[in-house]
């Protein structure tokens, strides 16, 4: 509050600090006039016409993929008029993202297989994924990566108000043929759940090497379990049995990411997103820093970390179906 009070003087003062000094002007530079600052805030007036939150954040934060703390802070205007004041904050102002009127969520999607035409459930067109991802580019959301996402948990870092997370299960090699290509055309970050038994396993599977390559260019890759299997205690099943199955399905994966791609991996995915108390208990004793489910909802900051939620996109979704997986906020009276 006190951070808002202070943008609030500003406004009201219009340049008590640097008044009339003009930023420096240059291709994609802002030319709006200084009028007022704090250590947390700077206040700007608009000299031209659809003057760019991108030209703002160059100038004045050095970097224009900060733009979107303008925008957040300035009701999402993404484009500002000659002689509007704006608010360019230095810093987070609100890293758990919870509001008077209720508290920020962010969606994580999950995609399995992708081909040239639909299939079953799981594998989803092409065409329609590339759909998609023109969709949330055209919209204004913001695709953070998983490792982002899981710092905004511990309150390290802020999020844009529009973030989605893109996770990818299994180890298909269609991301390669379909989803790579428009993931790097547009600058999206994404994250690879691969269990390691399918790595290698065959033309539809990726390789070791290909998932090397990946993370070189800064895709995500993180374990999916060794063998896909449910990893709760099955009927039947004892203690020392359970144990081992687990060691196999849970400590062999990173070391197997160590040896074969020289990093290790820091999350989970659940296979078929199903898991129990006593299979909470092993993965955190494992290490693991976070864990994903396929319970259909978006995330607030205070997700228990080891049941966080993806949607799944199935085939023959239609836009209006897929955007209703992108829930941003949710609604409640905290005050």
């Amino acid at each position: 509050m006190r951070a808002l009070s202070l943008v609030a003087a500003l406004l009201a003062l219009g340049g008590c600090a640097l008044l009339g000094v003009w930023s420096g002007a240059g291709p994609d530079k802002s030319t709006a006039a200084v009028v007022g600052e704090s250590e947390d805030f700077i206040v700007v007036v608009v000299a031209k016409e659809r003057e760019s939150a991108e030209a703002l954040a160059r100038t004045h934060l050095g970097d224009p993929a900060k733009a979107w703390m303008i925008e957040d802070f300035n009701s999402g205007a993404r484009v500002f008029k000659a002689g509007q004041r704006v608010v360019v904050p230095r810093r987070p102002w609100n890293p758990a993202g919870v509001e008077p009127t209720g508290y920020q969520l962010v969606p994580i999607l999950v995609y399995h297989n992708l081909g040239p035409q639909s299939k079953g459930r799981l594998v989803l067109d092409a065409d329609a994924f590339t759909e998609q991802m023109r969709y949330l580019k055209r919209e204004g959301y913001r695709v953070v990566s998983l490792a982002e996402f899981v710092e905004w948990l511990r309150l390290k870092r802020q999020l844009p108000k529009k973030s989605v997370v893109l996770t990818f299960d299994d180890g298909y090699h269609s991301f390669r043929d379909h989803a790579y290509p428009v993931l790097k055309q547009l600058g999206f970050p994404a994250t690879l759940f691969v269990y390691t038994d399918y790595v290698g396993a065959g033309r539809n599977a990726l390789s070791w090497d290909e998932l090397k390559s990946l993370a070189a260019e800064g895709f995500d890759v993180q374990a999916h379990s060794k063998t896909h299997g449910d990893l709760r205690r099955v009927s039947g099943e004892t203690e020392a049995q359970y144990a081992r199955r687990m060691q196999a399905e849970l400590a062999e994966p990173p070391r197997l990411f160590q040896s074969r791609l020289g990093r290790g991996v820091q999350f989970l995915a659940y296979p078929y997103g199903r898991f129990d108390d006593a299979l909470l208990a092993r993965v955190r004793e494992e290490g693991y820093a976070a864990a994903f489910t396929v319970r259909r909802e978006s995330n607030p900051s205070f997700v228990r970390p080891l049941q966080i939620s993806r949607s799944q996109v199935y085939s023959g979704m239609t836009l209006e179906q897929f955007a209703k997986n992108l829930n941003l906020f949710h609604a409640e009276d905290l005050r």
